[in-house]
């Protein structure tokens, strides 16, 4: 059975932000929980300080390598949690998060954090997502 996404947007702001206000996901057979991921290298070590849209793009480059360990890609996605220790600076910059998910051709269920800070010092955002297949 295919997956099938159905988008629930009673108003329809989000959609120009690029997420739904809801997603219904039925017949799909797997589910993938994703840990936070920051812009960290293959190494663990963090890239990018004080640079928010190279740390998004990499952090985002590396929730897909989960997505693809798991034969998943981006479209795939059906909820992502976007922490940030600088929203303001994090919605400057989110235009690289929504590009890369509209060439998914997927507006994920999204929830955007400020937090105090990361659990790595130097870090400013760290993306959670869950997706099915």
């Amino acid at each position: 059975m295919a997956v099938e996404r159905t988008a629930i947007n009673p108003v329809t702001w989000s959609e120009e932000l690029g997420f739904n206000q809801g997603e219904l996901v039925s017949g799909h057979t797997r589910t993938l929980y994703c840990s936070g991921q920051t812009a960290t290298g293959t190494d663990g070590s963090p890239r990018f300080e004080g640079d928010m849209a190279a740390q998004l793009a990499l952090s985002l480059d590396n929730v897909e390598a989960v997505l693809g360990a798991a034969g998943m890609s981006l479209a795939n996605l059906v909820r992502l949690d976007v922490h940030s220790t600088d929203t303001d600076l994090l919605l400057r910059h989110h235009g690289v998060l929504a590009s890369r998910l509209g060439a998914a051709g997927v507006a994920p269920t999204t929830t955007m954090l400020g937090v105090s800070r990361l659990a790595v010092p130097g870090q400013m955002v760290e993306l959670t997502g869950t997706a099915v297949a």
